[in-house]
């Protein structure tokens, strides 16, 4: 389990009025090495803990339509 004490969590900018939306704290990348995602309905629920060159690919997976159906 990762310390999320002083995650500051932002929704994303794409996300919709249906639910469907994740929060993603960035800013702990220089203290603890990695960025956290949350499901923003459940926000005491799990949470994802990535390393920073993962969360890049991941981003760039996105937007170049690879989880497109």
């Amino acid at each position: 389990m990762h310390d999320l004490t002083g995650a500051i969590w932002r929704t994303s900018s794409r996300s919709n009025d249906q639910g469907l939306c994740v929060e993603v704290a960035d800013n702990l990348v220089d203290v603890h090495g990695l960025v956290a995602v949350r499901d923003s309905k459940d926000q005491a629920g799990p949470t994802l803990a990535v390393s920073p060159p993962g969360w890049t690919a991941f981003i760039g997976a996105i937007r170049a339509g690879r989880f497109e159906h």
